[in-house]
Formats: structure tokens, sequence, C-alpha cells
């Protein structure tokens, strides 16, 4: 009998039947609270109507529509909606269907147009699990273990990731600034380096945001040497972190856009955005591939772009976030287990730790566990699994926020009364 991979492990025992805004519902009806959102990706919520309605109807219509066999009318109307939340200088676009690909697709682009080899990654960083991808991912060794060789090119400095280095957050960027002179110093020589690739919230490495220095600090070394900056916004992306992207937060603009997740509201679409000249130093037949901008997926992302701006999700993240994160704190205030709260709008994360502040991983998983029994599905990151995640659809109201903080309160004493 043919069954799912043994390899693939659940988060959760829920046998989802059905979808509904910020709740799932399984087999037996029952109702969780989805703060997972598919990992980041049903920005608009499960089902919502108008995403629903645009691709039913489009499924009517043209399903698939190869975009360099024939053009369609969807990924031409996306394009020109893009313009609205794209930065002005990345005018230029290429989908995909997933992030490790938007990433696979930038790594080549940055090669192409600069003609250099190298890039630098940052510790802690996900990109994805393709071989390219996954070379530039150090947020756990289950990624990439067993996967040797690995692409080479890539050098991992560090990231601004204070509390792990038990340090206040300027001591930390101006350590990491400082070791990535050291590294184009020693290891990739700047005419050698390609790219600086930087998620702006460290995803599965732990939901570490970076910091407006520490991006001023990678944006004035990619102008000095001519390294491109590339970030990542697959998992930051689409109003998750309170603004339409993270980097949004620290006043810094990349040369190259990379993002998925929450574009189509779990219908599969990535993309990477450029300026026209930049990408355009892509070698021919370098970009193309059979599923990406799926007419479907585009108008489902018509309608998500829709949903977010007349629903005004980017400021409902910015403020259902900050209710999330003072809810995290209190909660943490009182269970010496957790050693710190961090995160951007949405995307928020509680860290356990040891009696003597290292890594812990077995608190964060009872207690994950204990929120997945009492109705609430979560999921844990960080590189030894040791960190819970928040993440729920963008259209979580206040109340739903307040009744999560109360089952995770009692799942988190559930996990550390001895």
């Amino acid at each position: 009998m043919t069954q799912l991979s043994p390899v693939l492990k659940q988060a959760t025992p829920v046998l989802a039947a059905r979808g509904e805004g910020v709740y799932l519902y399984d087999e037996e009806d029952r109702r969780y609270l989805d703060f997972t959102a598919g990992i980041g990706v049903t920005s608009t919520g499960h089902c919502h109507p108008r995403v629903v309605e645009a691709a039913q109807r489009q499924v009517g219509t043209l399903i698939h529509g190869q975009y360099t066999t024939v053009m369609h009318r969807p990924m031409l109307d996306l394009v020109d909606r893009l313009s609205d939340v794209l930065p002005a200088n990345l005018d230029s676009v290429f989908f995909l269907n997933s992030g490790s690909e938007a990433v696979e697709s930038a790594l080549r682009l940055v090669r192409h147009a600069t003609g250099r080899a190298n890039v630098v990654v940052f510790q802690g960083s996900f990109h994805g699990r393709t071989i390219g991808a996954a070379s530039m991912t150090t947020s756990g060794t289950k990624f990439r273990a067993g996967f040797a060789p690995l692409m080479s090119g890539v050098v991992v400095s560090p990231f601004p990731y204070a509390f792990h280095y038990g340090w206040d957050e300027h001591t930390a960027t101006e350590f990491a600034l400082r070791e990535l002179d050291y590294i184009l110093a020693t290891q990739t020589a700047p005419d050698e380096t390609a790219a600086f690739v930087v998620e702006p919230v460290l995803g599965e490495g732990g939901y570490v945001p970076a910091n407006a220095a520490f991006l001023a600090g990678l944006r004035e070394r990619a102008d000095r040497h001519g390294i491109l900056l590339v970030v990542d916004e697959v998992q930051t992306g689409s109003g998750r972190t309170g603004r339409f992207w993270g980097h949004d937060h620290f006043g810094v603009v990349p040369d190259v856009l990379v993002t998925a997740k929450g574009l189509a509201s779990g219908f599969p679409l990535s993309m990477m955005a450029a300026p026209r000249e930049l990408m355009s130093r892509a070698w021919p037949g370098s970009q193309g591939g059979t599923y990406g901008g799926n007419a479907v997926a585009c108008a489902a992302a018509l309608a998500t772009l829709d949903v977010i701006r007349d629903e005004s999700l980017v400021e409902n993240a910015a403020a259902r976030g900050a209710e999330l994160a003072d809810g995290l704190v209190k909660t943490a205030a009182d269970v010496p287990a957790i050693g710190d709260v961090r995160g951007l709008g949405l995307m928020q994360a509680s860290e356990f730790t040891d009696a003597d502040g290292r890594p812990d991983p077995a608190p964060a998983l009872r207690a994950q566990q204990a929120a997945a029994e009492r109705g609430l599905l979560l999921l844990t990151c960080g590189s030894r699994g040791h960190v819970v995640r928040m993440i729920p659809p963008l259209v979580v109201n206040s109340e739903q926020v307040h009744e999560a903080l109360s089952i995770w309160s009692d799942a988190v004493r559930a996990a550390t009364d001895s």
C-alpha cells in the first residue's frame, strides 16, 4: 500500500477537513486556532471568499498558460498590480513556484550580472532545500546534512542575534559588521563577491529581527564594493511583519527581492524582483519553468493583494502583533524557561532555555504539543527546535489573539511545571 514518506514528521496530529479565516476544522469538526498559517502562507486566512471566488472564476477559463509559450491576463495584471507594493526601483519581476526556486533564481542572476562567483549569507538563515538554497542555509543541520558536496562559493557571516551572544543589540551589530569586514578580507574578496543575501527576520533560524544599523551597514558595503544586496522576503513579505515588506522597517532598499508564501494565500507562487537593467543581465535561457506564473495562482495573488489593501491587513498585522508580543512577554515573565520573546508584527516567537541559558528544545516541544491539545496550532523553529513561533493569518482579530494567548499561557504552565 502506498504511503507518505516516513521522513515526513507531523507537527500536530490534526487531520484538517476545512478552513475558515484563522480556524482549521478536523474531520470531527473540532475547531483549532491556526497560528501556523501553513508556515506563513494563508495571509488572508483560510478560504477568504474573495480569493476563493477569483480562483474559481479562473479555473473555469484558463488553468495553465505556460508563460514562455503564451501570455495570460492574470499574470500581466499581477505584474501591473505589484508596482503598487514593490520598491520603485524593482520594476522587473520573474515568477516561480516556491521560495527555494526564487532564491535559486536570484543566485543565478547575481552571478550572471556581476561575473562574480561568491555570495555571503548570514548565520541562522533559511533559504530553501534545493541544492543552491540549501548550501546557503544555516538555520539547522537537518536542511543540509548528508547532502554533500554542497554548492561552493557560499560564505557565512554572523547575524546580529543579540540574545544568542548574550549581548545588547548594538554590540551584536558591531560584531556582525566587523566580522563581515574580516570575511571580505580573508575569505571572499569584494571583487569576487556577487551578493549579500539576508532575511529581514531570521525565519527557521528563530524569528530574530535584523535592525536598521545592520542592514544599513550591508547596504553601505554593497554600494562601496559593487556587491548586490538580496533580501529574502519569502516569509516576511505581504504584510507579515506589520509593514508590507520586512525590510521596510529598516529604511534600506534591496537590489533584488525574493518572496513567496503569503503572496497568493495558499496557491504556489513565488517571485524575484529586480531593476529592469539588472534583470536584463541574466543570460538568455536562464529564466523559465513549466508552472511559474500559473494563471490560477496569479488570479489568487491579485485577490490577495486587493484583500490586504481593502481590509487594511498590514495595519492589522502591526496592531495585533503588538498585542501578541505584549501577551507573550507577560507569559514569559513568570516562566524562567522562556529566555526571550521577540519578533515583528504577526511573526512572534518565544525562545526556551535551560538554567544556564542554553537552548532547550524539550519544553518548547511540550508547550507546542500542549497548545495543540488545547486547540491552538503552533510550530517550532530555531537551531535546536527550541523556539515556538506564532504566525497567524493577517485577518486575526484582537479577540482571537487573546484567546491564543490564554491557551498559550496554560500550555506553557503544563509544559514547564515540575
